[in-house]
């Protein structure tokens, strides 16, 4: 697919107002419109060569979903579907929300798990964020001080929430842009 797939999994609906956001600030020309994980198949989203995917934290560092105990499906369900894909080829970047004071002991650790399932099916990561700024205890999330993809608090610190994205996506577009050109050579 010549766009950027961007697909979310949300409980309240905070992580799809971000994708949305992004979506936005990427623009239609590039990307596609965002879409739920509980909308779609696989197929749907490995047609894509250049992704971002977002997801909530829930539970204590789970991939968000009914076990978890999500009201809807989520992720966890999503994956079911997947069973081993070879997503080498893929360039993905990930977002991720917290509260990071409300749960400053795992702070958006959700999005480790997530990441950590794509990059064993051979998916290439992208996006990684500095923890500078954030105040929590502990998140999974953090690779030598960085997030292993952009973390949004809204709860705590949606004042940040907007040029946060904007420096990420000045920092993921033209990786994500690259692969596109890639894949249509």
């Amino acid at each position: 697919m010549s766009k950027i797939g961007i697909f979310f999994g949300t409980e309240t609906g905070t992580t799809r107002l971000i994708a949305k956001k992004i979506y936005k600030l990427l623009g239609d020309e590039i990307a596609a419109k965002p879409v739920n994980v509980n909308r779609i198949t696989p197929d749907e989203l490995l047609q894509y060569d250049a992704l971002i995917l977002g997801t909530p934290s829930y539970g204590v560092g789970d991939i968000p979903g009914l076990s978890a105990g999500c009201l809807e499906r989520n992720w966890e369900e999503f994956l079911a579907q997947l069973d081993t894909p070879d997503l080498s080829g893929k360039r993905i970047a990930f977002f991720g929300l917290g509260a990071q004071e409300r749960y400053s002991d795992r702070f958006a650790s959700s999005l480790m798990a997530l990441y950590t399932r794509f990059k064993g099916w051979g998916a290439e990561m992208i996006g990684d964020w500095s923890a500078e700024g954030y105040t929590f205890d502990h998140s999974a999330s953090v690779v030598d001080g960085r997030f292993v993809g952009l973390v949004i608090d809204q709860r705590t610190q949606g004042m940040h929430t907007d040029e946060r994205l904007r420096q990420w996506i000045e920092q993921v577009k033209p990786q994500l842009l690259e692969k596109l050109a890639c894949a249509a050579a």
